[in-house]
């Protein structure tokens, strides 16, 4: 079981700034260390200790989620201290084989498991973060199929900044980077937990899209995200008669729902996305479709390992060849230190640099302070050019307005 509480803001600078937590989040700062060595470090930073969003106050459990769907047995494990998937009895790590010489059986558990980390993740969005869940189409009746996204309580109120977390396609869900690297790393690794918590401390608001959320099941007209007993949960995964959900039946269109209904309409004048995998062919989708829009209110792009083509997508638009160019950086999974320029013989389009790790399941995680630092600075350079271009009345300016 893991506690959870949020530090203070006046504490938040304490936390991060002193060096020894700097070297533990910055992959860059350990060259010598080989790279199972850092995962370990890398966790044990985040998950013991102060974090900003680890320690006491909310008792959340993933063992309770499995306690309700009749795999109290076959799945008899929790997240430990360190956001560690492990074994109640043993303390091992995720054991795929549990029934032996059936593979149909040990995939619908695992299945079993992906649903009750999804929901898992949920709470934490709503719990830990303090996300409210939005659900669209804004319009929809109770008896549609309804999709949802999680954004901060003022992200479309206020004027601060907006981080627009968009994931890699998959079977998981909203506030996960993948589902297998939950199971396998944990939580720091597999959740958008960290990116949240940063950019919520450095921009203010925060929109976690939901861009895999795209069928629901006709036959009992409900989401699969729990089931209440084993027969039920069996039978689910058999005969569902799956539908596209209203606004949101493929992710380039859930994410054009949300920009056009949300983020367009917000009172933030500036953007950012963070994109993973096929999230990166998802925003240039949106880039095309939605193109002034988007130049004028994205101020920067991350994109990590992205599957987009600009020259495929932006069908020759030297516009937006220019505006990626300019505004975007992409990080990609490379034996190279974390930072450094990598290029490509593929795709000629942003500057490319190496997330610090070859691992593609792992490179969002080792690239997050990176990737802050580099919205940080396009974020200082945008504002300080609209300072020095904007006028500056003085008495001269008001003399001559007066004069005329």
């Amino acid at each position: 079981m893991i506690h959870f509480i949020d530090i203070p803001k006046t504490n938040v600078r304490k936390v991060m700034e002193p060096e020894l937590m700097w070297n533990f989040f910055h992959a860059e700062k350990l060259p010598t260390v080989p790279e199972s060595e850092r995962f370990s470090s890398v966790r044990m930073a985040d998950f013991t200790g102060a974090h900003t969003w680890l320690q006491e106050g909310h008792e959340l459990s993933l063992r309770k989620l499995v306690e309700g769907s009749g795999y109290q047995e076959e799945l008899k494990y929790d997240f430990n201290v360190k956001g560690e998937l492990r074994h109640l009895d043993t303390n091992e790590s995720f054991v795929f084989n549990y029934y032996k010489n059936t593979h149909e059986k040990n995939h619908e558990r695992y299945q079993v498991l992906g649903h009750m980390i999804t929901q898992y993740v949920y709470e934490l969005l709503e719990r830990v973060c303090a996300l409210q869940k939005v659900y669209i189409p804004s319009d929809a009746t109770e008896d549609e199929p309804k999709s949802f996204f999680f954004m901060s309580e003022k992200a479309l109120t206020s004027s601060s900044s907006i981080i627009v977390l968009l994931q890699d396609r998959g079977v998981f869900r909203a506030g996960q980077w993948g589902q297998k690297t939950i199971i396998s790393d944990g939580l720091y690794h597999g959740t958008q937990i960290p990116f949240i918590k940063m950019a919520l401390q450095r921009h203010g608001g925060v929109i976690v899209l939901n861009p895999n959320d795209n069928l629901v099941d006709l036959k009992t007209e409900r989401e699969k995200l729990s089931f209440s007993t084993r027969e039920e949960s069996l039978t689910s995964l058999h005969s569902c008669q799956w539908i596209p959900r209203q606004c949101s039946s493929s992710p380039e269109e859930h994410t054009t729902y949300v920009w056009d209904h949300f983020i367009s309409k917000s009172a933030a004048k500036n953007v950012a996305f963070i994109a993973h995998g096929y999230g990166g062919l998802v925003f240039t989708d949106l880039l095309v479709q939605r193109k002034r829009e988007v130049m004028n209110k994205v101020f920067s792009v991350a994109f990590i390992d992205s599957m987009h083509n600009i020259q495929h997508q932006a069908r020759n638009d030297p516009q937006i060849q220019w505006w990626i160019q300019k505004h975007c950086r992409e990080w990609v999974s490379n034996n190279k230190p974390l930072g450094k320029a990598v290029g490509s013989l593929i795709k000629v389009n942003c500057p490319t640099v190496s997330a610090g790790t070859e691992k593609y399941t792992l490179a969002p995680s080792y690239c997050l302070h990176s990737i802050f630092k580099y919205l940080n600075s396009t974020l200082k350079a945008k504002t300080t050019t609209a300072f020095t271009r904007s006028p500056i009345a003085t008495r001269s300016s008001e003399s001559k307005k007066a004069g005329n």
